[in-house]
């Protein structure tokens, strides 16, 4: 999946999902070695378990962030998924 972003620093984030488990995570733009970093942590994780920690993370005064939006591209994948079963 390709989520483009709204209100950060980051374009897009490139995700893939299976079976509610993150494989990988790159974002286009944004601060590197804070995208990496969080790239790397993800890879393995639940969607559910990432989703619980990075909703509603905010940057400076943007509401939102790139976590967040990382969320909001998680809910997505993992609402497909559910409707999908």
């Amino acid at each position: 999946m390709i989520y483009r972003t709204n209100g950060t620093c980051a374009k897009e984030i490139k995700l893939e999902v299976e079976h509610g488990m993150i494989q990988s995570v790159e974002f286009v733009l944004g601060c590197p070695g804070f995208t990496q970093a969080l790239s790397r942590l993800l890879v393995g994780m639940r969607v559910k378990d990432a989703i619980a920690q990075l909703k509603g993370i905010q940057c400076l005064d943007k509401g939102t962030s790139c976590p967040d939006q990382l969320a909001l591209a998680l809910a997505q994948i993992q609402e497909t998924e559910e409707n999908q079963s």
